[in-house]
């Protein structure tokens, strides 16, 4: 019988990892429809009410950080989690390589994400960062960045779990949740930021850059600052499963 793994390897090897280095390149950010399939995103949210999967619970609004919970994933992670995190990350690497070399810096990343968990070990990052994020009507995550210790992966992805839709949709019980548009913001050097929204459904990956990336200028290559966020959830609940190639302190 197909594993997790399996199944997830079939998805990414199906992806155009050109065009996704492309899009990463022109805009910190690209999109991975159907990365995910509709009982996956259901077996995921469906762990949410288990504590005993997970390490941590952070409830945003007591640290500032929006309003909404989400919860750290404990070991070991769900095989479909671990798939997603093992079977993604070579595919990114050689993207991450390839910006380290733009921006001048002296860090290389392995192939493989095991040879990365055990350089962050050796560091004293120690603890597992995939997570779960719940929101419901009103709540929001403020724009932030995922960095967790002196050794970060440069990207990381975010699936959508559930089906967005308009207020009158999810009233009529066809769509999960209204709102909640994942943003991201680029802040130029000496210029205002810029922000877009990432349209996702149900099961669409977006992968993005976790803190700086480079930008090609008329001069060569310079750095610009990412944040990422999720706008007010209208209506409705939206679960998002986050991916962070790096553990924490």
């Amino acid at each position: 019988m197909p594993t997790a793994a399996d199944a997830i390897a079939g998805r990414t090897g199906r992806i155009d990892w050109a065009a996704v280095a492309t899009a990463l390149d022109r805009q910190g950010s690209a999109i991975l429809p159907g990365l995910l399939m509709p009982n996956d995103c259901a077996a995921i949210s469906g762990l949410y009410p288990d504590d005993s999967r997970f390490r941590s619970h952070v409830v945003m609004a007591r640290h500032g950080f929006g309003q909404g919970a989400y919860k750290y994933f404990a070991r070991p992670l769900p095989d479909l989690v671990a798939a997603l995190r093992g079977q993604i990350y070579p595919h990114l690497a050689a993207i991450a390589n390839g910006w380290a070399a733009r921006m001048g810096l002296d860090v290389r990343y392995p192939d493989d994400h095991a040879s990365f968990l055990a350089r962050c070990h050796a560091a004293g990052q120690t603890r597992p960062t995939p997570l779960l994020l719940e929101y419901g009507p009103g709540d929001y995550n403020c724009l932030h960045q995922d960095l967790y210790g002196a050794l970060a992966f440069p990207l990381q992805l975010a699936v959508l779990l559930q089906r967005p839709g308009a207020e009158a949709v999810v009233a009529a019980g066809d769509a999960d949740f209204s709102g909640g548009e994942f943003v991201l913001t680029e802040q130029r050097p000496r210029m205002q930021s810029r922000a877009e929204v990432v349209p996702l459904g149900q099961g669409d990956a977006v992968v993005f850059a976790v803190n700086q990336r480079p930008v090609r200028g008329t001069r060569g290559d310079y750095r610009v600052t990412m944040r990422h966020g999720v706008s007010r959830v209208r209506a409705g609940r939206r679960h998002t499963l986050g991916i962070i190639f790096h553990d924490a302190q």
